[in-house]
C-alpha cells in the first residue's frame, strides 16, 4: 500500500448533516412502510374471516329451492290508488286481548274470529268468549301451531253455523250456540295423492251445499309462509266440497300460494287470490263457462290476502304487502334471482326477513269487473298493520290481521 492509498483510508468520514427534509423523508418512508404492513395485515385478517364465511354459505343447506318468476312493473300509485291516510281513521278494538284475528264473520252484531293460539272466539257486547278450540294445548306461542291449530278463513252458513278453515286440521262446521264441532274435511287425508299442508280460506254457497276452499301448499305449513312465498312453490290448489255427498274435487292446481276465496253474487264463479303472483284468478262453477278459468285481476299493487264482498256488489281485497310504484318492492327485485333467495335463508330466519317487509297497509275495493274503485292506505302502518281481510258490516270495515294483537274498525262514512 502506497502513501496515497493510506491517506485515503485514513481520511475522516464526513459528518452526516440531518435536515428537516431528511427527517421528513425518513418519517414518510416509515409511515409508508407502516401503512403497507397495516394494509397487508388487514387484508390477511379479512381473508381469514371472509373465506370461512363464503365456505359456510356454500356448504350450508338452504331450506328453500326457489323457482324464478317474473313480474310486470307494478301499477303506479295514482288515481284510485293514490296514497292517502284513510286507514289511520280506523280505531283499534280489543288491543292485546286477541292475536292474529285473520278472518272475521258476523251473525247479527256478534262478531266471530280465530286467533293465533288456535281458538274460535265470539265478540259480543264488548266481551270476548272462546266457543271452540280445534287443536289441543298447551298453546300460546307460534311454535305451538302444529298442535294447537290456526283458524284462518271463517264464514257463516245458512243455519247460523260457522264454517272454519284451519291451516293444520282442515275444514270444520261449528255451532256457536252449543259449541258443537264437526270436521268436514281432514287435512290428514291426502287428496289425489297430495297432502293438505296449509288449508287457508273458504267460501260457502247460500244454501250451504258447496264449500270452496284453498290449500296454499302441499309442502309448506302456515308457519313457513315466508318460505312458501320466497320459493314461489306452485303446488297450491282450489277445492270444492259437497256437504251432501261428502266428496272433495280438485278444481284448480299449480297455483302459487292460493289464498283468499270469494263467490260472486250470482255464485257462478269463485275468485282466488294467488298471493305470490300478485293477482286474482277466476274459476267458473256454473253456467255456460262451467269448468273454465281466467284472470280476474293481474299485476296488483300488492300481494292479495283475503277477498270479501262489498255492499256495492264488488270486492274488498286486503294486501299482505305492497308493490310500491314509485318505490322499491323486495319481492319483485328477488323474483328472478333464486340464488339470492337461497343465501338469504341460509343466513337469516323467517322472522328476521319479515322485519324488512314495510309496514305499509293497503285495502282496495274492486268493482264487479275487477277495476279499482277506491283504496285505503296507512303508509307507515301506524294504526292498521299486517291486514289480512276487510269484512264489511253495518257501514264499517272490520280489518283482520295475520299477526297484529287487535281488530281495526273503519267507519266508511268517514272515508
Amino acid at each position: 500500500m502506497n502513501e496515497a492509498e493510506g491517506l485515503r483510508q485514513r481520511r475522516p468520514l464526513r459528518p452526516q448533516v440531518v435536515t428537516e427534509d431528511t427527517t421528513a423523508q425518513e418519517s414518510k418512508d416509515g409511515s409508508t412502510y407502516s401503512n403497507k404492513v397495516f394494509r397487508m395485515t388487514f387484508m390477511i385478517l379479512a381473508l381469514l374471516l371472509i373465506i370461512p364465511l363464503i365456505g359456510a354459505i356454500v356448504l350450508l343447506d338452504s331450506p328453500i329451492d326457489p323457482q324464478p318468476i317474473s313480474f310486470k312493473e307494478p301499477p303506479p300509485f295514482t288515481g284510485t290508488l293514490e296514497p292517502n291516510f284513510k286507514l289511520r281513521q280506523a280505531e283499534r278494538l280489543f288491543e292485546n286481548q286477541l292475536v292474529g284475528p285473520e278472518s272475521i264473520a258476523n251473525i247479527g252484531d256478534v262478531l266471530f274470529t280465530g286467533t293465533s293460539d288456535g281458538r274460535i272466539v265470539k265478540i259480543e257486547d264488548g266481551h270476548i268468549q272462546t266457543i271452540a278450540r280445534l287443536g289441543h294445548g298447551p298453546c300460546g306461542t307460534g311454535g305451538d301451531e302444529l298442535t294447537c291449530g290456526r283458524p284462518l278463513g271463517i264464514r257463516v252458513g245458512p243455519k247460523k253455523s260457522l264454517f272454519v278453515a284451519d291451516a293444520y286440521y282442515g275444514i270444520f262446521e261449528i255451532f256457536p250456540s252449543s259449541g258443537e264441532v264437526q270436521r268436514l274435511v281432514s287435512s290428514k287425508v291426502p287428496i289425489e295423492g297430495k297432502n293438505l299442508s296449509f288449508v287457508n280460506d273458504l267460501a260457502v254457497t247460500r244454501d250451504g251445499r258447496k264449500i270452496y276452499f284453498t290449500d296454499s301448499s302441499s309442502k309448506w305449513h302456515r308457519k313457513d309462509f315466508c318460505y312458501l312465498i320466497m320459493e314461489a312453490t306452485d303446488d297450491g290448489r282450489l277445492f270444492e266440497y259437497d256437504t251432501v255427498t261428502k266428496e272433495v274435487k280438485v278444481l284448480m292446481e299449480g297455483l302459487r300460494f292460493p289464498n283468499g276465496v270469494q263467490l260472486s253474487p250470482a255464485e257462478d264463479f269463485v275468485l282466488v287470490a294467488e298471493t305470490t303472483m300478485a293477482r286474482i284468478r277466476r274459476y267458473y262453477v256454473s253456467g255456460l263457462m262451467k269448468g273454465g278459468e281466467d284472470m280476474f285481476v293481474e299485476n296488483m299493487p300488492g300481494f292479495p290476502d283475503n277477498i270479501r264482498s262489498s255492499s256495492s256488489g264488488g270486492y274488498w281485497v286486503a294486501m299482505s304487502a305492497i308493490r310500491a310504484n314509485p318505490g322499491f318492492s323486495m319481492l319483485d327485485f328477488l323474483s328472478d334471482k333464486p340464488w339470492i333467495k337461497r343465501i338469504i335463508f341460509k343466513l337469516f330466519s323467517q322472522e328476521t326477513v319479515m322485519k324488512f317487509v314495510p309496514k305499509y297497509s293497503l285495502v282496495v275495493e274492486l268493482s264487479e269487473t275487477g277495476s279499482y274503485r277506491r283504496s285505503f292506505h296507512d303508509p307507515d302502518g301506524m294504526v292498521a298493520t299486517y291486514i289480512s281481510e276487510a269484512h264489511e258490516h253495518n257501514g264499517h270495515l272490520y280489518l283482520g290481521s295475520f299477526r297484529s294483537p287487535f281488530i281495526c274498525r273503519l267507519d266508511l262514512k268517514d272515508v
